[in-house]
């Protein structure tokens, strides 16, 4: 049967990630509801567009950060990966992923272990690729964080990361600004009984680097061939980095 191993005291987080866990603990049970219902389902186009860009890479083992309910671990599994490992700080999301899991019968597929994005609990070189979505925006250090991931790559290992993003053009960004600022938190507060839950949200992803600024810190890191393709009319990025072997 799985389980969800590696249990994180709070004692070893810092402040924001203590605050970020009791947030996503609290929305958990209606985060998927939520995802879906604010993105107009566009939420699991984004999530299989992102491994759609993992399928010439053929990777076999893979890590999927900030896991959260565990869709895109799921979706993962259409690559014939020979195992998937998601890793979460809350707990709860993964409660939910793991009845997911074992709904679909897939547990001896996929296996869950609570932990930060910044101290991963595996050793270097240990997976052919790493998959986040919508959840960089929510790492302490967002430098360490993708240090970790370049970390436990393998040589020739891709990172696949979605993320959020500004659509630029007039008027989407007008549109899509107001929606984020004034109608997501509104809902969110009605929803998940969070208030800060989806307010939380629009400000990470306005703040948040994107586009060039984003592969640049990327390639900072040690990723090169960093590319990036914006979805939805720029509602959302996908961001990918490869690991090449030093010559």
């Amino acid at each position: 049967m799985n389980t969800i191993k590696h249990q994180v005291s709070n004692s070893k987080l810092s402040p924001k990630e203590v605050d970020v866990r009791q947030m996503f603990n609290d929305i958990a049970p209606n985060y998927d509801f939520l995802n879906h219902f604010l993105s107009a389902g566009s939420d699991k186009h984004w999530r299989k567009k992102t491994i759609k860009l993992l399928r010439p890479f053929q990777p076999k083992q893979i890590l999927d950060i900030a896991t959260g309910t565990g869709d895109l671990a799921i979706e993962a599994l259409s690559l014939n990966p020979e195992h998937v490992t998601g890793v979460d700080i809350s707990e709860e999301m993964l409660k939910v992923a793991l009845k997911k899991i074992e709904g679909k019968k897939i547990g001896d597929m996929i296996s869950l272990k609570q932990a930060a994005s910044e101290d991963l609990p595996f050793a270097e070189s240990t997976f052919d690729a790493v998959t986040v979505a919508f959840g960089v925006r929510n790492f302490n250090d967002l430098h360490k964080g993708l240090e970790e991931i370049f970390r436990v790559l393998k040589n020739d290992g891709v990172a696949a990361i979605l993320e959020f993003s500004v659509p630029s053009a007039f008027p989407m960004k007008q549109i899509y600004l107001f929606y984020f600022r004034h109608i997501l938190p509104l809902i969110g507060k009605i929803v998940s009984k969070n208030k800060m839950a989806y307010k939380y949200l629009p400000e990470t992803v306005i703040s948040f680097p994107q586009g060039k600024e984003f592969r640049g810190i990327l390639e900072k890191v040690g990723f090169t061939k960093n590319r990036a393709k914006r979805l939805s009319g720029g509602i959302c990025s996908i961001y990918i980095a490869e690991k090449k072997s030093k010559v």
